[in-house]
């Protein structure tokens, strides 16, 4: 097998990825202690980010995984229990609430994916929401310690505190590794859908970095979604989540260029989107929409299929759009939701009525710094006319990205405006 590959073909890093939740559950279930599991992981997959480009991914990258974070987790327990020989010399004894737990599930097969129990195990009511998230995505979603700080917009020194935290109070809940039951599992499916749709957003519109998106990262979410999806197939908002994704997802070959450069949804090829994905996420958004309760999952599974049905950008039905957009309003006070209204209504109404109501969003200063707001403007400030304001805002948001696609666009959208006769 080629350095840098692995089974059929995938990069090192996406298989990595993709097998980090799993060795963790492995881990989990062999020695009933979650934070050490996790920490022995990515001992294991440093390891083999450094041997596989030289050395090759070996044939059962999942086993080498295993072994070498085993080889981690014993030695921390021998450190363990000789620190506690050696505290037993002045105490006398090991107190009750410092012994090791035991393993939650050790006969289970160690071919088992375990990646939906750790997804809820992350998930757990000891911890706040945002430390569920922060844990889901570096343990579950494969995302960086730097990746999540960005996501939460906190510094990189803080969120690294946070998940260590986070696993420190699983740890003490003493929390079984196992599927919880189905009051406990309604208690946690809130923020296990954010967790998937922030790992899915991730994955179609890249934060930072020389890629606009990374591919493996939807399809994880996606992959995590149908399982919760298979799990509860009536509830309404998994239902909702997956057809969004679907929709979503469906678009993501045409959004780029040769060169990787970025495609507006206007200008893309539409001949070149996943047929067969939107015709799964339009059927189910189709069939759970009059069952409810409504959620906003639901309703941008919607937005999107309504996009995703117009054979070209000029057929899209904009006032169901906006329709769509005010329920979504309603459910929840959301800036961004407010802001890609802002678009629907321009569309429907013209430019003025979407930039009054980038007006009010700039009042109320919850976008401040945003890129995104710079981008909007610039878009509705084209389409009426004012050239020279356009190019400033384009120009403003291209500074603030930290996506450099994004950032090419922008600056060649804004110099192709002020060269234009």
């Amino acid at each position: 097998m080629d350095p840098g590959t692995g089974p059929g073909g995938t990069s090192a890093e996406d298989l990595l990825r993709a097998l980090a939740p799993q060795v963790v559950g492995v881990l989990t279930r062999r020695y009933g202690d979650f934070g050490a599991a996790e920490d022995a992981v990515q001992e294991a997959l440093l390891a083999a980010a450094t041997q596989w480009p030289h050395e090759g991914v070996p044939g059962n990258p999942r086993g080498w995984l295993i072994q070498v974070a085993s080889r981690r987790m014993t030695e921390q327990v021998r450190s363990e229990q000789a620190r506690r020989r050696r505290e037993d010399l002045v105490a006398g004894q090991v107190p009750a609430d410092r012994r090791s737990a035991p393993p939650a599930d050790s006969d289970a097969p160690v071919d088992r994916d375990d990646s939906l129990i750790l997804l809820f195990l992350c998930c757990h009511p000891a911890l706040s929401p945002s430390a569920a998230i922060a844990l889901t995505l570096r343990c579950v979603g494969g995302l960086t310690t730097a990746e999540i700080a960005r996501a939460f917009m906190v510094p990189e020194a803080t969120m690294g505190q946070r998940i260590s935290r986070a696993k420190q109070r699983i740890k003490a809940s003493g929390i079984p590794f196992l599927m919880p039951d189905g009051k406990d599992r309604e208690r946690r499916l809130d923020a296990v859908l954010h967790v998937l749709y922030l790992i899915f957003n991730e994955g179609y519109a890249t934060g930072e970095g020389p890629d606009l998106q990374r591919i493996e990262l939807s399809r994880e979410a996606i992959r995590l979604t149908r399982a919760a999806y298979e799990l509860l197939p009536d509830d309404s908002e998994v239902v909702g989540l997956l057809a969004l994704m679907l929709l979503t997802h469906a678009r993501s070959v045409a959004r780029t260029g040769p060169d990787g450069e970025l495609i507006p949804l206007a200008e893309q090829d539409r001949s070149r989107w996943d047929a067969r994905a939107i015709e799964e996420g339009t059927a189910l958004i189709t069939a759970t929409l009059p069952k409810g309760p409504l959620g906003p999952y639901q309703v941008q599974a919607a937005i999107a299929a309504v996009h995703d049905e117009a054979a070209t950008a000029e057929d899209t039905d904009w006032p169901q759009i906006l329709a769509l957009y005010g329920v979504l309003e309603q459910l929840g006070v959301n800036p961004v939701v407010s802001l890609n209204r802002a678009v629907a209504v321009a569309m429907v109404r013209g430019p003025e009525a979407g930039l009054g109501i980038l007006e009010s969003l700039d009042k109320e200063g919850r976008l401040t710094g945003n890129h995104r707001l710079s981008v909007v403007r610039a878009h509705l400030l084209e389409m009426a006319g004012d050239r020279q304001g356009a190019v400033e805002n384009y120009r403003e948001a291209a500074r603030r990205t930290t996506s450099l696609p994004e950032r090419d666009y922008l600056t060649i959208r804004a110099a192709r405006l002020a060269t234009a006769p």
